[in-house]
């Protein structure tokens, strides 16, 4: 096993981006009800991480056929360290509440291309 910060200078070193990020999968922990209930204060308070920078991406995913949701999710987080990142996990009213419960990893991008496009004079905004 190689030791992350060793893993992230030699990454840097050939040339590849390592960014770094933090990624939580929450699943749900108790009843469908009580993550429903806790919804609301969850999605504002992502929309706070989003406007603060804090937040990435986040979404529900599917299950393995890619067919049907299966209750977990995946929030990927700006952080200056997996600590800070565990502190907006914990402070998730979904986690907070109990209603879901994560695990957390740091995530280092190498490779991928992201497309964003503005229209200046419509104002649209694409992201592919």
């Amino acid at each position: 096993m190689v030791a992350w910060s060793s893993y992230k200078s030699e990454a840097k070193a050939r040339g590849a981006l390592a960014l770094e990020f933090y990624v939580a999968q929450s699943t749900p922990a108790k009843k469908p009800e009580d993550v429903k209930a806790a919804l609301p204060d969850h999605l504002a308070y992502q929309a706070a991480l989003e406007e603060s920078g804090n937040l990435a991406f986040a979404g529900p995913m599917s299950d393995e056929s890619g067919a049907y949701m299966q209750g977990m999710g995946l929030i990927i987080y700006r952080a200056v360290s997996l600590e800070a990142a565990r502190a907006l996990a914990e402070s998730d009213p979904m986690h907070k509440s109990g209603a879901r419960s994560f695990t957390l990893r740091r995530w280092m991008i190498n490779e991928g291309t992201l497309n964003l496009s503005v229209g200046l004079s419509t104002k649209a905004v694409s992201l592919t």
